[in-house]
């Protein structure tokens, strides 16, 4: 049985209230309307996974401080910039539900705000000398912005390896769970061994994370994103990739056309996911992601058992259980 979020952070219950109330003051501005956006944002926050990882991380590794709640805060800030910018990038309205920035103050304002939430963060590092976490996120963003770009780049051909595949996730999604809990280590002062160990296990996490949200295309659940989006989007994702390696060439050439020039038909869509089924694509997925959390694993148990660890196993669980 999955443990609920709130179950999950027992540990860091209270280390979370506060960094609630230190995050809000990070994101104050003088500018009004600046201040009121910042309201909206800081009162959609979704599960705050991100935190979790950087506290527990911290937990694992030293006793928490102050610096801990600045990487927190570094990353939530420097990722919040990220998804505004998105969000204009692929013209979306709607985040989590909710609507977005730019949907509500239009795409200059949404622009200047993905970059003053970047500002506070770089501002939040230099001015308290946190150089280390500065340099960990930093690298993160690099890297999310080059693993958005490579799928674009990619997505033209729609003939893409596991091996590209695995690229790109590793920058888009991984980096930055693997940035969350280097920064935890790092802010506790642990060596630059122990903070490389812990960014390998988070990259672990975020390669088994991505390999769920694949799944969820496939799914009939509801998940809060629509069945067979990233087809419709022509994002190639793993059980698709293990589907069209399996296929002969006629059939593989025949789903390519489909994703490249039917994926607006819902029954297209449906016949593609109906060929991945039959190809066993979504159990391979599912045994790749199971690879992942298992090294994931051991990887943690290198560390000390402690409730912080025990709650870290079961946020990893969490991430590959989770309904969406």
């Amino acid at each position: 049985m999955t443990l609920s979020i709130r179950e999950i952070q027992a540990p860091i219950a209270d280390e979370m209230k506060v960094f609630e109330q230190k995050f809000r003051q990070f994101m104050k501005s003088e500018v009004m309307l600046l201040d009121q956006i910042m309201n909206y944002i800081v009162r959609r926050k979704g599960k705050q996974l991100r935190p979790m990882f950087v506290f527990l991380s911290a937990g694992v590794c030293g006793p928490i401080d102050e610096s801990t709640y600045r990487g927190a805060a570094l990353i939530e800030l420097l990722h919040t910039a990220t998804l505004v910018h998105d969000d204009v990038v692929d013209d979306s309205n709607y985040r989590r539900g909710f609507f977005s920035v730019n949907a509500l103050w239009k795409n200059k304002i949404a622009v200047l705000v993905g970059d003053y939430l970047l500002a506070r963060g770089l501002l939040l590092s230099v001015d308290n000398k946190d150089f280390g976490l500065l340099k960990i996120v930093s690298t993160a963003v690099r890297e999310i912005s080059e693993g958005e770009l490579l799928q674009m780049e990619k997505a033209r051909r729609l003939d893409i390896t596991e091996e590209v595949y695995y690229n790109i996730i590793r920058q888009k999604t991984a980096s930055l769970i693997a940035s969350c809990c280097a920064t935890g280590a790092c802010s506790v002062g642990a060596s630059e061994e122990v903070v490389q160990r812990m960014h390998q296990f988070g990259e672990k996490v975020g390669i088994a994370f991505q390999i769920k949200d694949d799944l969820f295309d496939y799914g009939e659940a509801e998940v809060g994103k629509p069945l067979g989006i990233d087809i419709k989007e022509k994002k190639m994702t793993l059980p698709l990739i293990y589907a069209l390696n399996q296929a002969g060439w006629m059939q593989k050439r025949q789903m390519i056309n489909i994703i490249r020039n039917q994926s607006h038909k819902p029954k297209k869509v449906a016949e593609v996911i109906a060929f991945v089924k039959d190809s066993g694509g979504i159990e391979y997925a599912q045994g790749v992601m199971q690879r992942y959390v298992e090294e994931a694993r051991l990887l943690l148990h290198e560390f000390e058992d402690s409730s912080y660890r025990t709650s870290l196993e079961q946020l990893v669980q969490y991430t590959i259980e989770r309904s969406k």
